[in-house]
């Protein structure tokens, strides 16, 4: 490795499988790219549950602190993930030289990063206090010194970054006491991973007639995302249509599981135990982590993405499904309204079981409407959510940070 190569390391709590995650990979490809010594520290990392890009070696990947556990008797998971990323931090002060740090969803490590990192970008994906669920005056208790860091540290950072204007708004109405302004930095996705699957018709982990309309749901099996809310969007519309007409259409669910995570089993479980109740076992097709390349089959299979959280941060799921040319039907709040055009390039409805069948009422009747919109929606990715766009805007933040301090230093 070339020592003038200015070093950046980014810092995650978890190199799991997620939108953050994808986030911080695409961040740290755009980047090496741009020939800077790239690496990652993280507290946690399962080569059996990760993104592609960690597993080929293209990334130093170092874990650090992964013996303090994710909670103690199900409690105390921020309290313990401020610890972990408090542990990386000081591992990098003491052992590692870089030159930036690119840090997100934990900002309590920034100032302890500023005892010899001279620059530390903060992306926040989203308030982690609001992300907390509110359970008594013990938990307020709790959450209250953590919600106090939280603030204080984010505004130590050389820079911060939040994924949409919906969280913007969200920060700056949470965050009031800060002096820094956050800027917009649109997540996308690393187009030339989905280019290397070449086109085919073979499928890899979904069989099916290729006259059957496939409607796709990509999540982490969280409760938060709403899954459920497809599935029954899906029964009613087997009480609407013809029996004939509705034997065309499958649903398929995939998304993240990690088998440490309570809640991705439960709901797995749960989830399956809806499908049989309304006798849609068979209708359903259920998957659990699929590799990179089965999800742009996936994708590329599916005729219509349906995308079901309300109130999403973002969202880099309808971004994938766009870029490959599927409509996307999502909740008409959150992330989905800055990248989803209604009516033109997918469908945004309410939060509501009708809202949603009649969503997809629409696809099933009309297909080549399916692909219209497919077609605006990829147009509409390459002019304003294009992976050289984020790359261009990341590049020259960096190169001005960077270039700032080594004036200072001077």
């Amino acid at each position: 490795m070339n020592s003038f190569l200015k070093k950046i390391i980014f810092l995650h709590p978890d190199l799991g499988v997620g939108g953050a995650e994808r986030l911080v990979i695409d961040a740290a490809t755009a980047l090496e790219v741009k020939d800077y010594d790239v690496s990652f520290i993280t507290s946690h990392y399962d080569s059996k549950h990760c993104f592609e890009e960690t597993k080929n070696g293209a990334f130093k990947i170092t874990v650090v602190g992964d013996w303090i556990p994710r909670s103690i008797f199900g409690r105390f998971y921020a309290l313990l993930a401020y610890l972990k990323m408090l542990y990386c931090a000081l591992y990098i002060v003491l052992f590692e030289k870089p030159d930036l740090v690119f840090c997100d969803l934990v900002s309590v490590c920034i100032p302890i990063l500023h005892l010899s990192v001279k620059n530390v970008i903060f992306y926040c994906h989203y308030p982690d206090q609001l992300l907390s669920r509110r359970e008594g005056i013990l938990k307020s208790i709790y959450r209250y010194p953590l919600n106090w860091l939280e603030e204080k540290t984010t505004n130590c950072a050389d820079k911060i970054y939040v994924n949409s204007e919906f969280t913007k708004e969200v920060y700056m109405r949470t965050f009031r006491t800060l002096s820094r302004e956050p800027q917009v930095l649109y997540p996308s996705i690393n187009t030339s991973s989905f280019d290397l699957v070449a086109d085919s018709n073979e499928e890899t982990i979904l069989n099916v007639d290729k006259d059957k309309l496939v409607f796709l749901s990509i999540n982490r099996y969280e409760r938060k995302k709403h899954i459920e809310l497809s599935i029954n969007a899906l029964k009613h519309l087997k009480e609407t249509l013809p029996s004939d007409k509705f034997d065309q259409i499958v649903l398929v669910i995939a998304g993240g599981y990690d088998p440490r995570v309570k809640e991705n089993i439960e709901y797995h479980s749960e989830l399956g135990k809806l499908a049989e109740s309304h006798g849609l076992q068979d209708r359903i097709h259920f998957f659990r982590s699929p590799s990179d390349v089965d999800k742009v089959k996936l994708l590329r299979r599916c005729n219509c993405l349906i995308y079901t959280p309300p109130n999403e941060h973002f969202g880099i799921v309808p971004l994938e499904a766009m870029y490959s040319k599927k409509p996307v039907i999502a909740c008409n709040s959150g992330g989905p309204k800055e990248t989803i055009v209604n009516a033109e390039t997918g469908l945004l409805c309410d939060f509501t079981v009708e809202s949603f069948a009649n969503a997809m009422l629409k696809i099933v009747n009309d297909r080549e409407l399916a692909g219209k919109m497919g077609e605006q929606g990829f147009s509409r990715f390459i002019e304003k959510f294009s992976y050289s766009a984020f790359s261009y805007q990341l590049y020259n933040d960096i190169e001005s940070l960077l270039e700032h301090s080594d004036i200072n230093t001077d």
